[in-house]
Formats: C-alpha cells, sequence, structure tokens
C-alpha cells in the first residue's frame, strides 16, 4: 500500500511546479475535466482539500444537495483574484488531510486524475509512482460513485502493458496503467493509448 497522503502531498506539489510557469492562455485551457478550464479544475482541487465531512455537508445542503452546483460553487470560492492566486490558493493545501467524507483512496484517485486532466491538455509529462497508479485502479474498479468507473468496464478485460494489473473478462482493453486509469475514469482522451476489442466499447462509454 502507497502511503496515502504522502502521496497526495507530493503529487499536489509536483503538480503546482508544473503549473508555475503558465502563460494567462494556458491557464483558460479546458481542462479534461467536464468544462472546467486549468484554473478551475486546480481550484476544485483546492477546494477539495480544504473540506471537512462537516464543511462538507454544510456546503452540499446550501447547494441543494446538487453536486455540480456545490462544485462549481467550491470553484468560484477557490479561485483567486488572479492565475498566481489561484496557485497559491492550491499550495496551501499541499499536506493537508482534510477531505470530504469518502474512502481516502478516492482523493489520491483525484490528486492523479484531476492532475492528468491538467497536464494533457497542456502536453506536460510527469511520472506518478507506478504504486500509487495501481492502487487508485484498484479502488476505482469497484466503485460507481460519482464517476461510475465500475459500471463502465463492466464487460471488459482491462491488461496493463506496464504493470502487473488486471481485471475482468470479456473484450480486452490493454495498454500502459495511466492512460488505462484515465479511460476507466470516464476520460476519452485515455483511450487514444489503448488497444483492443474493448477500446471502442470503452471509449462509448466516455467523454
Amino acid at each position: 500500500m502507497t502511503d496515502l497522503w504522502a502521496a497526495v502531498a507530493a503529487e499536489r506539489g509536483a503538480l503546482a511546479d508544473d503549473l508555475a510557469g503558465l502563460t494567462d492562455e494556458q491557464w483558460g485551457t479546458r481542462s479534461l475535466c467536464q468544462n472546467w478550464t486549468v484554473a478551475q479544475t486546480l481550484a476544485h482541487m483546492t477546494g477539495t482539500g480544504s473540506l471537512t465531512p462537516l464543511s462538507f455537508f454544510g456546503s452540499f445542503a446550501r447547494a441543494g444537495f446538487n453536486f455540480n452546483k456545490f462544485a462549481n460553487a467550491q470553484i468560484d470560492k477557490h479561485l483567486g483574484s488572479d492565475n498566481a492566486a489561484t496557485l497559491a490558493n492550491f499550495r496551501t493545501i499541499e499536506h493537508s488531510t482534510s477531505a470530504p467524507p469518502g474512502p481516502k483512496e478516492s482523493w489520491l484517485g483525484e490528486a492523479i486524475v484531476h492532475a492528468e486532466d491538467i497536464r494533457r491538455p497542456l502536453g506536460i509529462k510527469h511520472v506518478y509512482d507506478a504504486g500509487a497508479v495501481v492502487q487508485v485502479a484498484d479502488f476505482y474498479k469497484g466503485s460507481n460513485t460519482l464517476i461510475g468507473t465500475k459500471s463502465r468496464i463492466a464487460g471488459l478485460a482491462l491488461r496493463a502493458t506496464d504493470a502487473d494489473w488486471s481485471h475482468g473478462e470479456g473484450e480486452e482493453v490493454s495498454g500502459p496503467m495511466l492512460p488505462l486509469l484515465m479511460a476507466m475514469t470516464g476520460r476519452k482522451a485515455g483511450c487514444a493509448e489503448l488497444t483492443g476489442p474493448g477500446v471502442a466499447l470503452l471509449e462509448k462509454r466516455s467523454y
């Protein structure tokens, strides 16, 4: 098992360093996460690292228990007055162990998947800890909460080509562990690096 919070802090710190030299145009680039820009996705990550179970329930209630409304309110709260301030806000939660209620593995998943949501459109390469990526994939494969991974990969046999990891039965989908994880969590961009007869179905189930 990866030292979870140490891994989260390491990924947050590495992402902050990667974003330090971005132009305003790059900050406005659309990320892989829904319709959020790079700056908005980073503010979302700041929000997650700032919440406690109690503050989460209070904010969620004020949003009428509408998750999209809640998430967008958190983004608005943690966007800075400019992009440098947005990055500074994110750096304050680098070592935070606060989080909404839920499995701790989901916060490591957020640190990796959202970092890729940001890095990929910007063409920024990063080498993630292999054990952390596998740990996150093992968590998501059995979860339908919020992002529906369990249903998305149903009927598919996933196989990593750069790690000792596989899951499921059915049409094969194979490739490196990181794009497998991105595709599992609904990112169609991850499918471009995968091969096998099941890729078309996985892509259809992604956005």
